[in-house]
């Protein structure tokens, strides 16, 4: 549809409603527009763009250049239903002494906060669908090593578990080890006012082989993994690595995601049992010397204190974090473009959105559990 200009009004107030196609390709039918403005005008004219299809930055300065040549110092210019770059255009003419800024109009302002949820609804629903297709190819992949073993990269498989599960047991151990101290003491000072010291054995139990162990090493791992997985992937982006692995027909996601996603699923329940273990021995260990349980009688209420199910119900939930750190790890990774700016923001926001999920997924779990009596 041909671009097109229609004035209306007379006097001091003026309405230039503002059709068709305004884009960058249709600049020469806008410059042959604006000719037909008349050669002066005064008082206030009113730029309706809502019938104008997308609007272009070249197009809409020759429009501000226009109006600023016919009207001089005499004519005040507003602004309907504008495209975002009208009032960066205006304010730079402004800046530039050649135009007075356009004054906001109100009912684009009103409109602004319902277009911005419009713009993020869809801009997430892209989102969407990109990670739906992330995962598509992961499954692909996974579902070719199962036919063809050497399709996992088994050398790069035992490198990522090294790196992301055995060079991450002291900091797992101390951490387990001093949260459960922690739990230990402060509920040894509640349950002493009641006489039931002996107590403290079940709560640690529960408390960290349900859900403190597996949650406190997701969480670990969110950050030390996660955020690396992230920065090793943008780094290849932004050097351009994945592109030329593409360009020699390797598949980047064989390469550099499966690998990881794999060698976390292995890594981090082996983490978490390092975890039970520190938890429990740090338990122990303040239930002994502070409230004077032997050992004997600790592991025999520890004994009795543990369900079939309470290791298992924690144990569960570790594939489940792994992966979910995994994916959004890589997947932040491989959508890190053009700066290193870039680059920070996403891995950044990986750590954050992994912490996130895999806090939600425990409380799902959680739901899941009472539901099922596990």
């Amino acid at each position: 549809m041909a671009s097109s200009l229609a004035l209306d009004g007379d006097g001091d107030a003026w309405r230039l409603v503002i059709g068709g196609d305004w884009s960058a390709r249709a600049l020469a039918s806008v410059h042959s527009q604006l000719d037909t403005l008349p050669g002066s005008l005064s008082g206030t004219v009113t730029c309706d763009w809502s019938a104008a299809e997308s609007p272009g930055i070249g197009p809409a300065w020759a429009l501000l250049a226009r109006l600023a040549a016919v009207g001089a110092d005499r004519l005040t210019v507003r602004h309907v239903a504008a495209p975002r770059h009208i009032a960066f255009l205006g304010e730079l003419r402004a800046a530039r002494g050649l135009l007075p800024v356009p004054p906001a109009d109100d009912a684009a302002t009103e409109e602004r906060p319902l277009e911005d949820i419009g713009r993020w609804a869809v801009a997430q629903g892209g989102e969407v669908r990109t990670f739906a297709g992330f995962v598509g190819h992961i499954v692909a992949v996974v579902g070719r090593g199962a036919r063809k073993p050497r399709a996992l990269r088994i050398a790069s498989l035992s490198r990522h578990v090294y790196e992301t599960g055995v060079t991450a047991i002291p900091i797992v151990s101390l951490i387990a080890f001093l949260i459960s101290v922690i739990i230990a003491y402060l509920g040894a000072q509640q349950l002493r006012m009641f006489g039931a010291d002996i107590f403290v054995v079940d709560l640690i139990a529960i408390s960290v082989l349900r859900e403190m162990g597996v949650l406190l090493t997701a969480i670990i791992v969110a950050g030390r993994s996660g955020s690396a997985f992230a920065a090793e992937i943008g780094v290849m982006q932004l050097n351009e690595e994945i592109d030329a692995l593409r360009a020699m027909g390797m598949d980047p996601i064989e390469l550099l995601v499966v690998p990881r996603v794999l060698a976390l699923l292995v890594a981090l329940p082996l983490l978490t049992v390092i975890a039970d273990a520190m938890g429990l021995a740090g338990g122990g260990l303040l239930a002994h010397f502070q409230l004077h349980i032997p050992w004997a009688q600790f592991a025999g209420r520890l004994h009795a204190a543990i369900a079939p199910t309470t290791f298992w119900a924690g144990l569960i939930k570790a594939p489940v974090f792994a992966v979910l750190i995994a994916l959004v790890g890589c997947y932040r990774g491989m959508r890190v473009r053009e700066s290193a700016r870039e680059l920070g923001r996403l891995t950044t926001l990986a750590v954050v959105q992994s912490i996130f999920l895999v806090i939600f997924a425990d409380a799902l779990f959680a739901i899941l559990y009472v539901r099922l009596n596990f």
